[in-house]
């Protein structure tokens, strides 16, 4: 993600909170990827200065009823005027298609140069006469100042106060003073307008800039996790493969030494086996962490997975003096894949046991947590799990139990995932420990419904 250089970023915005290009001092370059903003803007602008030609060409009517002027003609460019502007609006409004950048060009500057043509057409028709017309020079100002730089606004600025002092051409003096009132009022009002314009764009970029640099840390940090996550599996596997792989190189070069007799050379040849066993439930184990099998997803009942992985665990259970207990209502469906289903719910079943002491339970119990998802609960009465260990808690290969290789937590959660839900652990608490899996709810209607 690249910096946005200081003396370049107050130019990527035109609007408070909308990122585009705006107008410097070489000239325009409006808005290249925000359409959305101009068209806004050009919806604000546009039937504003419709109501503006519309009050205006009224009173003016009003007046030539009354007073007999201004001249007809007057009110017919105005009437003309009112009419081309009505019809932009109409356009404007039809259009769907995004204009391109040339095409918000020439919109602008049509913008500005028709009020301005319009005014300057009737203080010709009125000078030396009553006028007001000076007022149509309002928006171009207000529109200078929110797309153009700081020259393009004063350029129009300078045409307005040009406008204000040429209908007060050949009158009293005082028409001059009140036209150089408003020529300060124009200055003003357009310096102003830019000024706050830029402030907001400026204190934009620097907002975007921050966010900028938020996401490189954020990104930063996330890599160096990885990376931390990365050296901590690597020597947890070092770890865990040295070991069993030491005692079989010991096992078998003591069962080759001379003089060994045949019963100790039985023995270090079971023990060899049984570390190679190991090192193969370890290697199994981490592949399926690592490249987890697609989730087959067929309509099953939550009770049978429930109950079997409690028949299966009973034995282990048992020989800790700790019962097994299912909770759940015999018609609850899913739509899940069993098998591994009953793979993260053993392995969360096995954790609560060994935890446990004799005398205690471990209960599976499952609930509709929504329409369209199912949780599963194991709980089990030791608690809590230290805080330091809570953090770590699915990291793979992070375990606290001697002989256990730390990726029966990180499978389950990777098999909760691949169903559309996560795995959690959501009572930890001095006499209840909750790990929950959610699993879709069987939807009606389904066609996973029917695949038995």
């Amino acid at each position: 993600m690249s910096i946005i250089p200081e003396d370049k970023a107050t130019k990527r915005f035109w609007k408070l909170s909308s990122r585009a290009i705006t107008t410097g001092e070489d000239g325009p370059d409006l808005a290249a990827d925000d359409y959305q903003c101009f068209r806004r803007q050009e919806m604000f602008f546009a039937p504003l200065n419709l109501v503006l030609i519309g009050a205006l060409l009224t009173l003016q009517e009003i007046s030539r009823i009354a007073r007999d002027r201004p001249a007809a003609s007057v009110v017919i460019v105005l009437a003309a005027g009112f009419a081309v502007q009505a019809a932009y609006v109409t356009w404007l409004c039809s259009q769907t298609a995004p204009l391109s950048l040339s095409e918000r060009k020439v919109l602008t500057f049509w913008s500005l140069g028709f009020n301005s043509a319009l005014a300057l057409v009737l203080t010709f028709l009125t000078i030396r006469g009553d006028t007001a017309y000076y007022a149509l020079m309002l928006l171009p100002i207000l529109e200078a100042a929110f797309r153009l730089g700081l020259g393009a606004t004063i350029a129009v600025v300078v045409l307005a106060d040009f406008i204000s002092f040429l209908g007060a051409y050949g009158m009293r003096f005082g028409e001059y003073i009140e036209a150089g009132a408003m020529s300060a009022i124009y200055t003003v009002m357009g310096v102003l307008v830019w000024l706050l314009i830029n402030n907001a764009r400026e204190r934009e970029a620097r907002f975007v800039r921050n966010l900028e640099e938020l996401e490189r840390t954020r990104q930063q940090l996330f890599s160096e996790e990885k990376l931390a996550a990365v050296g901590r599996l690597s020597r947890a596997i070092a770890h865990e493969i040295r070991n069993p792989v030491a005692m079989i190189s010991s096992s078998l070069a003591t069962a080759t030494r001379a003089g060994q007799g045949e019963a100790e050379r039985k023995e270090m040849f079971a023990i060899a086996a049984k570390e190679a066993a190991r090192l193969e439930r370890l290697t199994n184990d981490f592949l399926v962490y690592a490249r987890p099998r697609a989730a087959q997803m067929a309509r099953a009942n939550v009770t049978d997975t429930l109950n079997y992985v409690a028949s299966i665990t009973r034995a282990h259970a048992a020989n800790k003096g700790v019962a097994i207990d299912v909770h759940v209502q015999s018609e609850m469906e899913g739509n899940f894949d069993p098998a591994q289903i009953q793979q993260a719910l053993l392995n969360l079943v096995l954790n609560a046991i060994d935890a446990c002491r004799g005398g205690d339970s471990v209960r599976l119990q499952a609930q509709t947590k929504l329409p369209d998802a199912i949780r599963i609960d194991v709980i089990d009465p030791v608690g809590p799990i230290p805080e330091e260990a809570v953090k770590r808690i699915f990291e793979p290969l992070f375990t606290t139990k001697q002989g256990r290789n730390g990726l029966g937590l990180a499978i389950a959660r990777n098999i909760a995932r691949a169903h559309g839900g996560d795995i959690m652990l959501r009572i930890n608490e001095p006499a209840q420990v909750c790990f929950s899996i959610e699993i879709p709810a069987l939807a009606s209607g389904s066609t996973e419904a029917q695949r038995v």
